[in-house]
Formats: structure tokens, C-alpha cells, sequence
């Protein structure tokens, strides 16, 4: 009598030549979830998305970070998915002590993963760059040269950071300076960003623009805005001891509104104005009247703003 062959022994988590397409179950699942959240994500999400679209490099931020949102929702909900299909499909069965089966290299899901991949990153190292250079910097400084420079017309803003309070200078009208930032719709505004002590960082949030100011360099930005309201500025910088107190508010309204406050606004500031330093894009401290002479004179030279000497223990 022959001998009995032992039973052998098979994963339950084997599928076997007749099992289930377990790739096609997942896309199935997978495509419906990956549809719904990308029409979540650009029609519901997308309108109430940062920066707003107060400006054009503001609403070109929130657009491109749509887009972005758009395409990683896919691929995360595929991971999610597939991770949790095998928690549940492919989990070890209760005292089933098998090892699983071997798996060995799959040729064609390793050309597709490697392609597919590689698509989605190269696509988006070209959007990026695309959308960075076509929208004038995407609101962030450029430097004192510009590579992408809008056509037409600016009004110049030139912003001052300082310890700690922003400035604005508006050389086209008189070149007065006033801790109120107003500016008119449908023009393209180019700040000139500047600092007279150490570095901040200028951020105008419904405008999409932040730009550092550094001492000594002239930071250009460009935008342009598309509706009248609010504009929360604040310094993005660490930047001494009341950082956290360096904002204020701006104000965007119609160009007729903005001529109108501008002229007014010059011939207010008038007497103001002359006792300033003439316009330039930079300025030294050091040889402006308004900050002390007597304290230079005096070698009372911390920061160039003047307002820590060196032997002051308590440094920002």
C-alpha cells in the first residue's frame, strides 16, 4: 500500500491561478475615490485656498496649489487604499502560521511605477518653473534685476523695514513716506524693498507677495491687484525683540481713490518730505539726520537703526 502523501499546507493569503484580479479590484475602487476628491479639491477647496486671489501672483499661488492638490490626491489615495486593502484582503488568518508566498520581481509594475513617477515628477518641475518665471516671480523679490519684468505702466512703492514698523515711499508722488500702505486696483505696483536695519522680510498676504528686505539691497517684486479691501502686512523675519509686533494693514481701492489720497497726501506730508533723505532704492542709517547723529558721533553703533549698542546685555 502506497504511502499517504502529506497535505500540504497553503496560505490562505495565496491566491491561487482562478483568485481574484486583486489589481483590478483596487483600480476599480481606486478611480471613483481619486475622481471625488479631485472635484472636491478644485471645486470646493480651491476657491477658499491661500493666499485668496486678491491679486495675480495671489490667485496664480492659490491656482498652482490647486493643481498640485489635484494631482498628489490620486497617488495618496492610492497608497491609503492599498494599504488598506491589504489589512484587510491579505491579513494573516487566525493560527495560519505559513509564511506568505514568495514574491518575486514584476517587470511590468515596476516599468509602470518607475514611468508613472517619473511623469508626475518631471510634469511638476516643469509647471513649477513655468508658473514661477511667467507670473513676475510668483510675488517674491527678484532682486535688484528683475528676470521677468510686466509690460506697461507701475506705480513704485518703495517699501522700508526697520525695528519695527514697515514704511512705504511713493516716489511719483513727491516721494513722501507714511506707515500707510494704499494702493489701487488694476495697476501693476513694483515694491522696492529695503531695509535700515537688519533683515526683514515684507509680506503682504492677500497680495501673494513676500519679499525679505535686507539692509543695503533693493528687492524688487511686481503684482498687480483685482479687487478693493484689506491687506494684512506682517514682518516674516525674525527680526529683534517686538518681531511679533511688526504689522499693520493696508488698504486696496479704486484708482481714482488711490490718485485722490495720494495728491492729498503729498502736499499733507510736504514739510515732512523735505527733511527726508532723497529717494534712493537704499539708505545708510548712519548718515540720515533722522536717526541720530549724535549717537554715531557718540560710537553708540549697534544696529545700524541705533537701537542696541553693543554693550547693551539685552540684545534682540
Amino acid at each position: 500500500m502506497a504511502a499517504e502523501a502529506p497535505p500540504t499546507s497553503t496560505p490562505q493569503h495565496a491566491a491561487g491561478p482562478s483568485g481574484p484580479n486583486h489589481g483590478l479590484r483596487i483600480f476599480l475602487i481606486w478611480l471613483p475615490v481619486a475622481i471625488a476628491a479631485d472635484l472636491i479639491i478644485w471645486l470646493v477647496w480651491k476657491p477658499h485656498m491661500p493666499p485668496g486671489d486678491m491679486s495675480v501672483t495671489a490667485s496664480n499661488q492659490q491656482f498652482d496649489t490647486a493643481v498640485l492638490a489635484v494631482v498628489a490626491a490620486p497617488v495618496m489615495a492610492f497608497v491609503l487604499l492599498y494599504f488598506a486593502y491589504s489589512l484587510v484582503v491579505w491579513r494573516a488568518r487566525p493560527e495560519d502560521d505559513t509564511d506568505g508566498p514568495a514574491i518575486h520581481g514584476n517587470t511590468r509594475i515596476q516599468a509602470t511605477w518607475i514611468t508613472v513617477s517619473s511623469v508626475i515628477v518631471l510634469a511638476a518641475f516643469v509647471f513649477g518653473t513655468v508658473e514661477l518665471y511667467s507670473s513676475n516671480g510668483a510675488g517674491s523679490g527678484q532682486g535688484q534685476s528683475p528676470i521677468q519684468v510686466p509690460a506697461g505702466p507701475k506705480l513704485q512703492v518703495q517699501v522700508i523695514g526697520q525695528q519695527w514698523k514697515f514704511t512705504y515711499r511713493y516716489p511719483q508722488f513727491g516721494g513722501f513716506e507714511t506707515t500707510d500702505l494704499v494702493l489701487p486696483t488694476n495697476t501693476w505696483i513694483q515694491f522696492n524693498v529695503t531695509s535700515i536695519d537688519v533683515i526683514h522680510s515684507f509680506w503682504a498676504y492677500q497680495l501673494g507677495v513676500k519679499a525679505d528686505a535686507n539692509p543695503g539691497v533693493n528687492n524688487v517684486a511686481f503684482t498687480k491687484i483685482s479687487n478693493t479691501g484689506t491687506i494684512t502686512v506682517r514682518c516674516a523675519e525674525l527680526c529683534g525683540l517686538w518681531h511679533g509686533a511688526m504689522f499693520d494693514y493696508g488698504q486696496a481701492m479704486t484708482p481714482g481713490a488711490f490718485t485722490t489720497w495720494a495728491r492729498a497726501t503729498e502736499v499733507r506730508l510736504a514739510s515732512v518730505t523735505k527733511q527726508l533723505p532723497p529717494y534712493a532704492l537704499t539708505y545708510d542709517p548712519t548718515v540720515v539726520a533722522q536717526m541720530s547723529k549724535a549717537m554715531v558721533a557718540a560710537g553708540l553703533t549697534g544696529a545700524p537703526g541705533l537701537y542696541y549698542p553693543p554693550q547693551d546685555i539685552y540684545q534682540p
